[in-house]
């Protein structure tokens, strides 16, 4: 939502263009990126020692991944109906 929707007043939208052009606009506009900064304190509700909590803040994060890959318009490949090397070889 935070890389993606402009949210409810145009709230997300706002603080992705006070951001300017820099690293950090860079930062908050890619959802990879995102994901892992945004797991990291859902991860220290993790009760583990400091291993634990490392490895469930990326596990947090590549499940985000995983739920974005999945819900994410299908690619489609629009294919001509003649190809350039078809057209060579019907002269």
């Amino acid at each position: 939502m935070l890389t993606k929707e402009d949210g409810p007043w145009d709230t997300f939208l706002r603080l992705r263009r006070s951001l300017g052009t820099g690293t950090v606009k860079k930062l908050v506009s890619c959802f990879y990126c995102l994901s892992v900064w945004v797991a990291m304190p859902f991860a220290f509700f993790l009760q583990g020692n400091s291993w634990e909590t490392a490895v469930g803040w990326f596990a947090l994060s590549g499940g985000a991944i995983l739920i974005e890959r999945l819900t994410r318009e299908p690619f489609e490949l629009k294919i001509e109906d003649e190809e350039p090397w078809d057209v060579a070889a019907k002269r």
